[in-house]
């Protein structure tokens, strides 16, 4: 399918972060009319703090875990004097600055969530929003994230202390006052890092235990005096030798996990999603972490482990990760089941080239800047530059892509929508090339 450039397709985004808005300014830029519609009353989406609209994961003391370099958006420098790794507010204020440098704020309609959408014939869709309106529309841009939807896993018997998943934690003393409490992390992701390090100071914590059900590889910010994401390998190096050379890099600058008292990876590194932090792998060495193996059972405040041991907790934090959610379908084929939802370039659908997810990918270095790239796209097939291959290919083409990106993974939720972003943005590039043939051919 190809768009009619001539008809200037009217296009719906759903939300107002960073992949939102990008994309509005990609539509902007083409002259190609859009709206979007943001549930909260302002932009930023994860990574406004304390949004009101409940989806912001982010807590007083976060920074970024990907360098400067890295999420800078194409046309918008990050300012010159911000640190290697930003803290939230800043970030949420060059979001701010870039919607108001390009004058995309005004497009925005705030405090309005989608609440349906539903297929109409030819591929368009009717839109229900929360003020009970229906607009149709000739495309779907989904832009609502996927760190939102908190998943929390169940064991048998009842825990009787404070619970919270990480999604909603946002400093050691409000809601809950940490300090003095036997505390328990379960996860070993970004924020089970972040978060344990925190709270294990011991002016917060009596007592800090983090319960991981396998090993995993802690990956430093800074390798050889610099940001480690900076290190990028050149684009004739082929991907295997690339990872292979990385790999022995990060063994000999971090060692091995045991050797800080943690689970040994049942993996290499960079076979699973890295967890990053510059402060976890010191907390653990100097004691004030204390690894526990998986969750067996609760009975009241005492965990049971599946080591056989026990520990007696007052609260626990859930950095369990978060399920992928689209509350605005009700096609079941939009619904994915357990994080598997396999799409072309990890935006569309074979039989539905109107509909495009954004963002909704787990890409290494960063998701900031991921969207601004599948934009590209969009717009192109929009204006009638762009079109799709057939099902069928665009079918093999996703089982070959998921190969590439994921096929060195272990499989776990958090690794189905893994891509790696330079690998993701040089075959994009390409695809454009070849799409705009096939519209030509086809014109």
């Amino acid at each position: 399918m190809a768009f009619d450039a001539a008809a200037k397709p009217k296009t719906c985004i759903i939300g107002a972060g960073c992949s939102g808005f990008t994309m509005a300014k990609r539509l902007k830029d083409a002259s190609l009319p859009y709206d979007c519609f943001e549930k909260s009353d302002n932009i930023g989406g994860n990574w406004y703090y304390m949004n009101p609209n409940g989806v912001s994961s982010c807590y007083q003391s976060l920074h970024i875990d990907t360098s400067k370099w890295r999420l800078a958006f194409e046309d918008y420098p990050v300012p010159g004097d911000w640190p290697d790794f930003p803290h939230h507010a800043q970030l949420l204020q060059y979001f701010h600055d870039y919607v108001d440098h390009f004058g995309l704020r005004e497009t925005i309609t705030f405090n309005t969530s989608v609440e349906d959408v539903a297929d109409l014939p030819n591929g368009r869709y009717r839109v229900t929003l929360s003020t009970g309106e229906t607009r149709d529309y000739d495309a779907v841009c989904v832009a609502n994230g996927h760190h939102w939807d908190a998943r929390t896993p169940t064991y048998p018997g009842t825990f009787t202390g404070y619970q919270v998943h990480s999604h909603h934690y946002r400093d050691p003393f409000e809601p809950f006052d940490f300090r003095g409490k036997r505390i328990m992390i379960v996860g070993a992701g970004n924020s089970a890092m972040d978060i344990s390090s925190e709270l294990s100071q011991r002016p917060i914590a009596e007592k800090l235990f983090i319960s991981m059900r396998r090993g995993v590889w802690v990956m430093p910010k800074y390798m050889d005096g610099r940001p480690a994401d900076k290190a990028v390998l050149p684009a004739w190096m082929p991907t295997s030798l690339g990872r292979s050379l990385a790999k022995k890099k990060i063994k000999k600058t971090i060692g091995n996990m045991e050797d800080y008292g943690l689970p040994k990876p049942d993996h290499e590194p960079l076979e699973g999603h890295p967890s990053v932090s510059g402060e976890f792998l010191t907390r653990v060495g100097c004691g004030d972490i204390l690894p526990k193996p998986g969750i067996d059972r609760f009975d009241g405040k005492t965990v049971h482990f599946t080591d056989g041991t026990s520990e007696e907790i007052d609260a626990i934090v859930w950095a369990t990760g978060y399920n992928t959610s689209f509350p605005f379908f009700k096609q079941d084929e939009l619904t994915p089941k357990d994080n598997v939802f396999s799409l072309y370039k990890r935006m569309v659908k074979p039989g539905r080239e109107t509909l495009f997810f954004l963002g909704l990918a787990q890409p290494l270095p960063t998701l900031v800047n991921f969207a601004e790239q599948q934009s590209k796209l969009v717009a192109a097939a929009l204006q009638g530059r762009y079109a799709f291959p057939s099902h069928e290919e665009m079918d093999r083409v996703t089982v070959a892509d998921e190969q590439a990106h994921l096929g060195h993974f272990y499989d776990s939720p958090r690794h189905r929508m893994q891509v790696d972003f330079n690998l993701y943005v040089r075959d994009l590039h390409k695809e454009l090339e070849r799409g705009a043939k096939r519209a030509q051919v086809g014109a």
